[in-house]
C-alpha cells in the first residue's frame, strides 16, 4: 500500500499491468493518428456528441444523443430556454475548447474557474455562482421513494476549507513528478468531485477535467471515443466506487476507484480499436469510404439520404460507395424502397 497525496493506493501487479497496457496502446496510437487524420475527424465529431449527451444525462438531462446532435447542429444561443439544452450547449462548448486548446489550458484555480464559467454560461439559474467556488453546502443527496432526501456524502464545507482543498490539490498535481500521470489523473478527478468546489456542475467538470488531464499528458486518443458514455453505461458502479472511497474520508484507500477508472479507460480503448477495425480506418479504403463506415458504425439503420446529409456528400456518391461496401460484405442492407437502411456486418 502506497501513500500518494492524501490517499492510500495499492499499486499491485494488476494495476501496474493495466497502466502498462494503456501506455502500450498509446505508443501505437501515434502512428495511426498520423496516417488517419481525415477519418479520425469523423470519429471525434461522433465522440464529442456522445460525450456531451452522456455526461449531461448522468446529471439528470433527458436528451438522447440524436436530440443532442440536432440541437448542436442547429443551435441558436438566443433561444436556449430549456435547462437540458442549456447544459448540453455549455458542455459541448467546454469539451470542444479542451480538445482544440488543451495545450494552452494550465492546471490552475483560475483556469478551472474559467472552464466552470463557460460550462454554465447558458444556464440562467446558475448565473449567480458560475466561475466561483460554492457559497453554500452542497452535500450529495439521494431522493428516496417517499420523496424524502437522504445525504449520501458530505462534501468539503464552503469557504476557506474548499479554497484550501483546491489549492492543495492543484499544488500537489503540479509538483508531483514521481507518480504516473494516469494515477494522478484518476486521483485528481476523484478528489475534485469529492471536494465539490462549485455550487453545481461538479460531476460534469470532473469528467471534463479527466479529458483535459489525459490530453495534456499525451493520451490523444481520448478525443476519438467517449469516456463519458462508458461512465454512463456503468453509472451505478461509478457512484458506488466513489461512495465507498468517500465514506472513508479523510486519508481514504482509493484503490478500487483507481481500478474502476483504469478499467473504464481500457474498455474505451478496446471500443476504439474495434471501431478502427470494423470501419477499415487502418486499411487502404478511401477517406469517403472510411467516413461512411464510421458513420454507419455509430448510426446503424441509417439511409443513404441520412448519410449524405450528415457527411455533406453528394447522394449519388454515397449510393455508389454503399453498393461497393455491400459487394465487399462490409455492410448489410435492410428493407426496400424508402425504408432501405444499412448496418455493419456482424
Amino acid at each position: 500500500m502506497e501513500r500518494i497525496y492524501n490517499f492510500s493506493l495499492s499499486l499491485d501487479w494488476k494495476l501496474v499491468s493495466i497502466i502498462s497496457s494503456i501506455d502500450r496502446f498509446d505508443a501505437s496510437w501515434s502512428s495511426i493518428e498520423k496516417t488517419e487524420g481525415a477519418s479520425l475527424k469523423q470519429l471525434r465529431s461522433i465522440a464529442t456528441v456522445r460525450s456531451t449527451g452522456a455526461s449531461t444525462r448522468i446529471e439528470g438531462s433527458t436528451m438522447s444523443d440524436e436530440e443532442v446532435r440536432v440541437l448542436l447542429q442547429n443551435i441558436d444561443l438566443t433561444k436556449l430556454e430549456d435547462r437540458d439544452a442549456q447544459e448540453v450547449a455549455g458542455y459541448f462548448h467546454v469539451l470542444d475548447l479542451i480538445i482544440h486548446s488543451f495545450e494552452n489550458i494550465a492546471i490552475t484555480e483560475n483556469s478551472l474557474k474559467s472552464l466552470h464559467n463557460q460550462l454554465l454560461k447558458h444556464s440562467k439559474k446558475d448565473q449567480w455562482h458560475k466561475g466561483n467556488y460554492k457559497q453554500h453546502s452542497n452535500s450529495v443527496e439521494a431522493t428516496l421513494p417517499d420523496g424524502t432526501k437522504q445525504i449520501i456524502f458530505e462534501t468539503t464545507p464552503p469557504g476557506v476549507e474548499t479554497e484550501d482543498a483546491m489549492r492543495n490539490l492543484i499544488a500537489w498535481y503540479r509538483s508531483d513528478s514521481e507518480t504516473h500521470p494516469l494515477v494522478k489523473c484518476a486521483l485528481f478527478s476523484y478528489d475534485f468531485v469529492s471536494i465539490h468546489p462549485f455550487q453545481d456542475g461538479n460531476g460534469r467538470m470532473s469528467r471534463l477535467i479527466s479529458t483535459l488531464l489525459l490530453l495534456k499528458n499525451g493520451y490523444s486518443w481520448i478525443q476519438y471515443v467517449s469516456f463519458e458514455h462508458e461512465i454512463e453505461n456503468r453509472k451505478s458502479e461509478y457512484y458506488q466506487e466513489l461512495r465507498n472511497a468517500q465514506a472513508q474520508r479523510p486519508n481514504e484507500d482509493v484503490s478500487d476507484w483507481v481500478n474502476f477508472f483504469f478499467n473504464a479507460l481500457m474498455s474505451i480503448q478496446k471500443q476504439l480499436l474495434e471501431k478502427l477495425e470494423t470501419t477499415g480506418l487502418s486499411s487502404s479504403l478511401s477517406p469517403n469510404r472510411k467516413a461512411i463506415l464510421a458513420f454507419i458504425s455509430d448510426h446503424p439503420g441509417s439511409s443513404s439520404g441520412d448519410i449524405a446529409e450528415r457527411l455533406n456528400m453528394p447522394n449519388p456518391t454515397v449510393k455508389r460507395i454503399l453498393r461497393e461496401l455491400l459487394e465487399q460484405n462490409l455492410i448489410a442492407k435492410h428493407g426496400t424502397g424508402r425504408g432501405t437502411n444499412y448496418s455493419l456486418v456482424g
